[in-house]
């Protein structure tokens, strides 16, 4: 139970934007570590439309003081009855104050620290310098394939490096894995509950950031990986109409190999035969995965994959079918938009049957002559038909994952989106001291992974230290977090007069002039060549 209420005290898209990157890819897991601060700190209270909120003063990267308010719930807890069903909104809490001075529960998850869990999840973070200024606003989604991740300040999300830059920044956790997006295609469980609690989350911005010094008419939404893929659909969803107005999208796009549905009747059976509930008819099922406890579905995490964490997409959104609820996604919107190498299993499975597994890890479809043609391709393409040994094919298996998982779609989706609206875009090789992946045999980095780029932007405790002006990471930070700053503002990226950009000159991406921003140590404007993957899976 995680109660934030204090007694009464007094105290101290349309015509989006959007950014595209391509990192490498590898497989990841992440062990839950969290690091806590305590010593004594200002507080503050803000006055809102639901009641009072208690919020506590930081201190940013380079030592500027802001306000923090963490843990306010924008949903009521979907439990009971709401499970699996769309979010409601909070209701008042007047006339108590509402304690939003230390992060709240994490989405039910696999994680070392359980006692972090809870379904009443449904909680954002506001960050912000001045109560009564009308600043732009960057509301964050975090990524972790849907099934994983937070927006917790004291492991993955961290504000301490936006907070030098003149944003108010908003942090939101949504539902994940089953109990985010389970959808038999029937109105006990729709579907994409996790994307219509990122709808509400930006409702509840809208409605109420003025309070916190944020400008609700100039709203970026910004994401990475499964966060890119929600902003790629809340730019197509008519629930997500207005509530935004430029998109920052790091490292994916809905427009992969998989093709949309409108249930996940299969996955959703798995979930009831893990749990010991009937499969049919659909309405048992439903009524008997609403009395499990929240733990059961932690437990059974790793069983809903087909092996080994694949497919990374296991749980996706789906088109809803109409039984009088709000539908996030109405229409495919392929149609919208248009009108682990180590691992001695691994190399086995896939040096026995490319053909089968292949597709699995990269999303597209099975057991046609299209897969298998396109299978064939990848394995000569990248390793020339050899079978796959430890360590030598591991950059080449890296980069089959990066193009299969993140280049295709990436192109794909951009591509699309350039006819419409203006696009600046970049590529990551910047290699730093931290990653994602360190190299087990060497205990280094290898390169820009997937997930990098946010080392730079967020503080991530369970990975790196707060990072100093004198550290060697310093010039990046500020690069990025200015960059991205000043497109949340200005809608570009560029400023001549800023001391960090005034040598750097990103071009928007065209159809003819196909410029991007490449982020190392140095950042420099290129013209991109096509990933190798794409004319493989295109023809």
């Amino acid at each position: 139970m995680h109660s934030n209420f204090v007694p009464k005290e007094r105290s101290g898209p349309e015509n989006c934007k959007l950014f595209f990157n391509k990192t490498m890819v590898y497989p990841w897991l992440v062990l839950s570590l969290w690091v806590g601060l305590c010593r004594s700190q200002a507080t503050i209270e803000v006055n809102t439309d639901l009641g009072k909120i208690k919020g506590l003063e930081m201190t940013s990267r380079l030592g500027e003081k802001f306000w923090s308010f963490r843990g306010i719930p924008y949903a009521q807890p979907p439990i009971g009855d709401l499970r699996f069903q769309p979010p409601q909104p909070y209701n008042a809490w007047k006339p108590q104050v509402y304690d939003a001075t230390s992060d709240g529960p994490i989405c039910p998850q696999l994680t070392t620290e359980t006692s972090e869990i809870s379904e009443d999840c449904l909680r954002l973070n506001v960050y912000t310098k001045n109560l009564n200024d009308k600043k732009p606003v960057i509301v964050y989604l975090h990524p972790g394939g849907f099934y994983s991740f937070s927006a917790q300040s004291k492991s993955l999300a961290g504000p301490q490096s936006f907070m030098d830059r003149d944003i108010v920044l908003v942090t939101v956790n949504y539902r994940l894995g089953s109990l985010g997006f389970l959808a038999t295609g029937t109105a006990e469980a729709p579907g994409n509950a996790g994307l219509k609690d990122q709808v509400v989350a930006l409702r509840w911005v809208q409605q109420h950031i003025r309070k916190f010094g944020g400008d609700c008419d100039s709203v970026t939404l910004w994401g990475y990986s499964a966060g890119s893929f929600s902003i790629g659909l809340h730019i197509m969803s008519p629930m997500s109409k207005g509530l935004f107005h430029r998109a920052i999208m790091m490292s994916a796009s809905p427009l992969g190999q998989f093709n949309y549905q409108n249930n996940q009747l299969n996955l959703a059976e798995k979930q009831a035969r893990l749990l010991d509930c009937p499969e049919k008819p659909i309405k048992n099922m439903v009524k008997c995965l609403k009395t499990k406890s929240t733990m059961d579905y932690v437990d059974t995490i790793r069983d809903m994959f087909e092996f080994e964490w694949n497919p990374v997409l296991n749980w996706v959104p789906v088109i809803e079918p109409n039984f009088g609820q709000e539908r996030f996604l109405t229409d495919d919107p392929y149609r919208v938009m248009e009108n682990t190498l180590r691992n001695e299993t691994q190399r086995e499975r896939f040096n026995a049957d490319f053909a089968t597994y292949a597709p699995i890890y990269f999303l597209y479809e099975r057991e046609t002559q299209k897969s298998l043609t396109a299978s064939k391709a990848f394995r000569e393409k990248y390793f020339q038909n050899q079978p796959l040994v430890y360590p030598n094919s591991l950059e080449k298996f890296g980069q089959l994952y990066s193009d299969g998982l993140i280049g295709f779609e990436y192109y794909r989706y951009l591509h699309m989106i350039v006819k419409h609206v203006p696009v600046y875009t970049y590529m990551f090789n910047y290699k730093g001291r931290y990653s994602f992946f360190i190299n087990p045999d060497t205990n280094q980095t290898y390169g820009a992974m997937h997930h990098d780029e946010l080392l730079y932007l967020l503080h991530m405790p369970v990975l790196t230290p707060l990072f100093t002006k004198t550290d060697p990471e310093n010039d990046v930070i500020e690069r990025l977090t200015r960059l991205w700053s000043e497109f949340a503002k200005n809608s570009n990226p560029n400023n001549p007069h800023d001391v960090y950009l005034k040598d750097i000159d990103w071009c928007l991406y065209t159809e003819k002039d196909k410029k991007y921003l490449e982020i190392g140590r140095r950042f420099c404007s290129k013209t991109p060549e096509m990933p190798s993957i794409l004319p493989l899976v295109c023809t």
